[in-house]
């Protein structure tokens, strides 16, 4: 039971860490605000966001694994498959984000130049896609702790 609540507490500490640094690019990311010191923290913010997603998905796996239920249980739950697959399509959506913050640091330091409007805003956009996955993600959660 001890561990059944420790791996549980780990996954939601996961999941709210990652909700406060997708939220933080989401805030960042606006080409009105945009300077030297706002591309360097977004490529910090996405690399902390990235272990966040990673440490999502090891406590999730860990949960499945080694939780009371076990995986022949979590296996036949239509729900987790939900989950996670909505979980690789914000993983996808995030790919040109990470590219584009590395980009823009590379730029910046070689450079000085900053990212252009249009493109501040394309990678603004897709940020926004995945924070608004992100509730669908916890709604199913929720419906499926209530045994849909």
């Amino acid at each position: 039971m001890t561990l059944e609540a420790v791996l549980a507490s780990l996954h939601l500490l996961a999941i709210l860490t990652l909700v406060v640094f997708l939220s933080s690019q989401a805030a960042l990311c606006r080409i009105e605000w945009m300077n030297a010191a706002v591309v360097e923290r977004l490529a910090r913010l996405d690399l902390i966001y990235g272990m966040a997603a990673v440490a999502v998905l090891g406590s999730g796996l860990a949960r499945v694994f080694w939780g009371i239920k076990g995986a022949s249980w979590y296996a036949t739950q239509p729900m987790l498959h939900i989950k996670v697959t909505l979980f690789v399509v914000m993983a996808l959506l995030s790919i040109a984000p990470t590219l584009a913050f590395r980009r823009w640091r590379r730029n910046l330091r070689a450079s000085g130049a900053l990212p252009g409007a249009a493109e501040v805003a394309q990678v603004r956009r897709l940020v926004m896609v995945q924070s608004h996955v992100l509730p669908v993600v916890a709604l199913i959660a929720v419906f499926w702790a209530r045994g849909w």
